[in-house]
């Protein structure tokens, strides 16, 4: 098909732009909100997607961890938060 190799590149680079922005060394993951009712789930994350402008979706992680007999299945919405610049105080004590 033309442009399928095009197309695959693409995905490919966004891909390792994606590993590279989220890596363990750019930042951690800081849960939003948890829990195991999924109404309760999805009404809160249209309030946050109605109210909350300020959230960079594109950095917000989804998980889904399903439940056995024993345990049941909780939903959870993380968000990508980076490190930030070394502050006036910590830059002076090196």
């Amino acid at each position: 098909m033309p442009g399928q190799r095009r197309r695959r590149r693409q995905q490919q680079d966004e891909v390792q732009r994606a590993a590279a922005r989220f890596a363990s060394n750019a930042g951690r993951w800081e849960v939003l909100f948890e829990t195991q009712d999924e109404s309760e789930w999805h009404a809160h994350v249209r309030r946050l997607r109605a109210s909350d402008t300020q959230i960079d979706w594109t950095a917000v992680r989804v998980d889904r961890f399903c439940g056995r007999l024993t345990q049941p299945t909780t939903f959870r919405l993380s968000l990508f938060v980076s490190k930030t610049m070394a502050g006036p105080d910590q830059a002076s004590s090196t």
